[in-house]
């Protein structure tokens, strides 16, 4: 991770949280987070490997970049607290 992404914090939540989606442990807990610097950040499934080979012609993937999986609840309920542009 880059130095510049060491000083950013989280904000807030972003959707509920997963105890209100269902999960009562720590086997699934995807999660969004707005950060300090504007940006967000995602905790997922990773799924670089079985994704990365069927991504669109006009998608790129960084080497240090991951592809994660999010539930579709999550996203759903995520909708409300992001900013429209």
């Amino acid at each position: 991770m880059s130095s510049e992404h060491l000083a950013v914090n989280i904000v807030r939540r972003i959707g509920d949280p997963p105890r209100l989606r269902g999960s009562y442990s720590n086997e699934s807990c995807p999660d969004l987070f707005e950060l300090s610097d504007g940006n967000f950040a995602v905790i997922g499934t990773e799924a670089t490997a079985a994704l990365d080979p069927h991504l669109p012609p006009d998608a790129a993937r960084a080497e240090h970049e991951r592809i994660v999986v999010i539930t579709r609840d999550t996203l759903i309920r995520a909708k409300r607290d992001i900013p429209d542009v």
